[in-house]
């Protein structure tokens, strides 16, 4: 794989945009599986495999980074991990064996119910984590398969879906959601990973390159999110920005 210099300024400073939006919202793979597929030319089971090298590098930093700053509770998210996990590994296997098109259809008008819930009472989005907040087992273990599945299926927009379930459903502060969503999400794509790699669907130098930028970015973002006060209201606004644009690039209104 030959790349020219402007090639790899798109590949690091569309990676690196990726991560800050990863680690405060989500839909960052929307800007690297574009990259891969548009800027490296990579065929799209290929992109898809190869976009979870960044995913794991950026997952892990932000995950070390909220976990240091006292944001990021294990015990407390066992549950969600180990179900969501589960859930990714079995969307990784259809995933490769059958297209995406289906799911991306039916997302695009689940993105619309999204936006409506997140514009609905912004203040939900905003609280304070209720440790005391239960719902039943036989409510959140398939919430959390289904989230799973969706993670490893495609992965694009799974950060949307996630900070939904843990803010709304579980009732936990944006930032703290956001620490957990990067701790399940790098964990859940270990697996992911291996098993797309067993399929000979990595690119490595494409995904290492997409690893840098994302590291970065989600180092410094989840640095910053865990020490500053306010950040949950930007962090909320650009969920906002984020489903907007999911929308109309899903929809044909713009092209990325």
């Amino acid at each position: 794989m030959d790349l020219e210099l402007y090639q790899y300024v798109i590949i690091i400073v569309g990676s690196f945009i990726a991560g800050v939006i990863n680690t405060l919202a989500g839909n960052g793979s929307a800007i690297t599986l574009s990259i891969l597929t548009e800027v490296i030319g990579l065929p799209g089971n290929i992109a898809n495999g190869s976009n979870r090298v960044g995913v794991i590098s950026q997952g892990s930093v932000s995950s070390y980074v909220f976990y240091k700053n006292g944001k990021l509770d294990l015990a407390r998210n066992s549950q969600l991990i180990i179900f969501i996990t589960l859930g990714a590994i079995i969307g990784v296997y259809v995933a490769t064996v059958v297209s995406n098109e289906v799911f991306r259809e039916v997302f695009k008008y689940l993105l619309i119910v999204m936006l409506l819930v997140v514009l609905i009472n912004p203040k939900r989005w905003l609280i304070e984590t209720q440790i005391d907040h239960n719902i039943p087992a036989w409510i959140s273990i398939p919430i959390y398969l289904a989230v799973g599945f969706y993670g490893g299926f495609i992965q694009m927009g799974m950060g949307v879906i996630f900070l939904a379930v843990l803010v709304l459903v579980l009732r936990q502060n944006i930032i703290e959601a956001n620490a957990i969503k990067a701790f399940t999400v790098f964990f859940y794509t270990v697996f992911v990973l291996g098993y797309f790699h067993y399929r000979g669907l990595v690119d490595w130098k494409a995904g290492a390159l997409l690893a840098v930028g994302q590291t970065l970015g989600g180092y410094l973002t989840a640095n910053y999110a865990s020490k500053y006060k306010g950040v949950e209201v930007w962090a909320y606004r650009l969920l906002v920005v984020i489903i907007v644009f999911m929308l109309l690039k899903m929809f044909g209104v713009i092209r990325f």
